[in-house]
């Protein structure tokens, strides 16, 4: 059974930093594309970051880019997503989940699952 485990949110001001972590378990990662999602109150799940498996390339939606870093230690099956320069429009719950091999259609979520219970990250002053 493919697990999640999100952890490392919490209250930061403005401009602050976040680490996020996610733990998979059931699965083995070097074979996946793992990606970071955030939901607001009263909006849809979207991609915010994801990392393929192959070549370990990168991708940021551009509300993010420059911002936040994604990682991925397959020894260890974790994903991490380092959140700089954090605004309040960063506020929101943050899963981790994958797919097989590359992040397309990460955005939409397209092919991403199943999903843990998240960690909450809230940004204000």
């Amino acid at each position: 059974q493919v697990q999640f485990v999100e952890s490392g949110g919490g209250l930061v001001q403005p401009g602050g930093s976040l680490r996020l972590s996610c733990a998979a378990s059931g699965l083995d990662m070097e074979y996946y594309a793992m990606g970071w999602f955030r939901q607001a109150p009263g909006k849809e799940r979207e991609g915010v970051s994801c990392i393929d498996s192959v070549d370990g390339r990168e991708h940021y939606v551009d509300s993010v880019k420059g911002r936040f870093t994604i990682s991925r230690d397959n020894a260890k099956n974790t994903v991490t997503l380092q959140m700089n320069s954090l605004k309040p429009e960063d506020t929101a719950v943050y899963y981790c989940s994958a797919k097989e091999y590359y992040c397309s259609d990460y955005v939409t979520r397209k092919g991403f699952g199943p999903w843990g219970q998240g960690t909450q990250v809230t940004v204000s002053s």
